[in-house]
């Protein structure tokens, strides 16, 4: 399996401004990318209001990795823009932004065309030199941890000290158990990393309960509620990292206020002051972060290696965050990571994720009897059942839905296990989903020319599976 390894770096000054320099050589190359193709769509436009025929337009450049290596290879020697600095940074770097960019245009053409799913790719657009993510990709020369273990070799840059020990990767390398296959530098939170791509013989864990099915219910009150097959029920305290620390931000920002900051229409720089407070407060922002993976990481290996089957609800965290009255909760408890490293651990594992639908009503439904309620506000934390005397908390019933839906499809019996069955009242009046699709805003393709859409299926949400297994 191919596993990441990621260790923070303590560069001097000197490899502080390389590691800068192919970073920003990565950002020219992409830049320079974007323009050469687009050039030629804004060119074919112009042709085609004089009405120039299709057949003599300027003919299309192509987006290709290769194609874009190939017309690099001539302009860096040319274009004063790279031909007096190009030779001082790695050819890796180069690769990094035209890979970036071949990426970009090959997700732009599947999403005009329907192939690619998700929501909708623009344009490649230009990265901006302060906006932009300091990241530079290696694949090829001196890739290498050294044997102390506080030390990583990589190409054009040399031997860089790193702020982490390397043995969970050195041994394995040492064993040969473990191929490096890339390694990507990048700046984060204040400091710069590096993260090996490598490709490992890992021995598959036996998860402690085999036989158990868990149903796993993310909310804000508590990060998450285990409910598994035998009846046990455990609650995981939301750690509120953020809101923790609202009030030093609170108080840091207020400092950072009354400081005079840069000002780029004036062409004013920040003062001292200025920076000093920005990096403590920053230095917060990064700590919370590191805290809240740290927590997720915990959380997630300590499910997978109790369960072998665990089922998560595929819930639209983009949908969330947009409500202002649960955004900062929501963006807090990290619902993406949560599912995200679920899915990947398990496979680590040999274990099986199983993901209920977006519209599965797992609140909604009584635990016990089946029943379906049309309407549970959120502010409603117990769950009453009109048809049974069940109440317990609305979380818990949820957990357990979760679990008795994947224990039922696994095997093949009951209302769940049946995927014909419908509930009485999935949404009910609940539902507020869109009816109708968002127009395009052009019927054609990329500028100059249409690219030819190919015909997909739509289904409704309430036709979807209950629950995927993987």
């Amino acid at each position: 399996m191919v596993q990441a390894y990621r260790f923070a770096l303590d560069p001097n000054v000197g490899q502080q401004v390389a590691l800068r320099s192919h970073c920003g050589a990565a950002r020219a190359a992409y830049n320079w990318a974007v323009s050469w193709v687009t050039a030629t769509w804004w060119q074919r436009r112009a042709e085609q209001s004089y009405g120039i025929a299709e057949e003599q337009l300027t003919p299309w450049r192509p987006s290709s990795l290769p194609a874009l290596r190939k017309a690099f290879n001539v302009v860096k020697h040319t274009d004063p823009r790279f031909a007096g600095w190009w030779a001082d940074n790695s050819k890796e770097s180069y690769s990094t932004g035209l890979a970036n960019a071949a990426a970009a245009f090959d997700n732009y053409t599947k999403s005009k065309q329907g192939v690619r799913g998700g929501r909708r790719m623009g344009m490649p657009r230009r990265k901006s030199k302060r906006g932009a993510r300091l990241s530079c990709r290696f694949t090829t020369g001196t890739i290498r941890v050294e044997p102390d273990r506080r030390h990583v070799t990589l190409p054009r840059l040399g031997t860089i000290r790193t702020h982490e020990n390397t043995r969970k990767l050195q041994r394995r390398l040492a064993a040969g158990t473990a191929r490096i296959l890339s390694a990507t530098v990048s700046f984060a939170r204040g400091r710069w990393f590096v993260s090996f791509q490598v490709e490992v013989i890992r021995d598959a864990r036996a998860p402690a309960l085999t036989d158990t099915v868990v149903g796993v219910d993310l909310g804000v009150r508590h990060l998450a509620v285990l409910a598994d097959s035998t009846g046990d029920i455990r609650y995981v305290p939301n750690p509120g990292h953020y809101d923790n620390a609202l009030a030093r931000l609170r108080r840091l920002s207020r400092r950072v206020s009354r400081r005079r900051g840069p000002d780029r229409r004036a062409g004013r720089a920040p003062s001292r002051r200025w920076v000093k407070a920005d990096a403590e407060r920053n230095r917060v922002h990064h700590r919370v972060a590191n805290l809240r993976t740290d927590a997720l990481h915990k959380l997630t290996t300590a499910i997978r290696a109790e369960y072998v089957t665990v089922v998560v609800e595929d819930l639209n965290v983009a949908g969330m965050v947009a409500n202002r009255r649960l955004a900062r909760k929501v963006a807090d408890a990290g619902f993406g990571q949560i599912r995200r490293q679920i899915e990947y651990k398990g496979e680590w594992a040999g274990g099986v994720t199983g993901k209920a639908g977006r519209w599965y009503p797992s609140s909604k439904t009584c635990s016990e009897c089946g029943a379906v309620k049309a309407k549970l506000p959120l502010h409603v934390r117990v769950f009453t059942c009109e048809q049974c005397p069940l109440v317990m908390d609305r979380d818990a019933n949820a957990a357990r839905n979760l679990a008795a839906l994947a224990a039922a499809v696994l095997a093949g019996t009951g209302v769940a296990g049946d995927q014909d069955a419908k509930a009485s009242n999935p949404r009910g009046a609940d539902r507020q989903t869109r009816a109708t699709t968002r127009p395009r805003k052009r019927p054609g393709g990329r500028a100059g020319g249409a690219i030819p859409h190919q015909r997909t299926e739509t289904r409704d949400p309430r036709q979807a599976e209950a629950v995927t297994l993987r």
